[in-house]
């Protein structure tokens, strides 16, 4: 059963990204990729994979404070090998929230393929903001 994010994330709910895990400093997300999240080579597209672990830290640093909003500072992230799951299947991001002080943290993320095997790693520093009551006026 999945949990809220506790946040409207249009790009993220678009992914179709579901959040498993939130708690004490860890997150879980599954992703099954459609065609449409593939590159040339047949299997997700780094930029989508990348999103998963961008997601997957951030909620690992919220999970501790969910009241706070986070923006990411930094990602580095590492490709061991392509993610690539069968139709139906889903890839699984693993958060992990490393260090905090008062304004920041700093995780840690894997996304495995169906069959266990890492495919992907970053670590990622963020900034905890409040988040906002009313939605800020247009700049148009």
């Amino acid at each position: 059963m999945s949990i809220p994010f506790g946040a409207n994330i249009p790009f993220v709910h678009h992914l179709g990204f579901t959040l498993e895990k939130f708690e004490g400093g860890e997150s879980e997300l599954f992703f099954a990729p459609r065609a449409e999240h593939h590159n040339s080579f047949d299997v997700t597209h780094g930029g989508a994979v990348m999103t998963l672990l961008d997601v997957v830290m951030a909620t690992a640093a919220r999970s501790v404070e969910q009241n706070m909003g986070v923006v990411t500072i930094e990602m580095k992230t590492s490709f061991m090998r392509p993610a690539k799951v069968p139709p139906g299947e889903k890839l699984v991001g693993r958060g992990l929230l490393q260090h905090r002080t008062r304004s920041m943290a700093f995780t840690e993320g894997r996304i495995y393929d169906n069959e266990g095997q890492l495919c992907a790693m970053a670590t990622g520093t963020f900034k905890y903001v409040a988040r906002r009551e009313e939605k800020s006026p247009s700049t148009d």
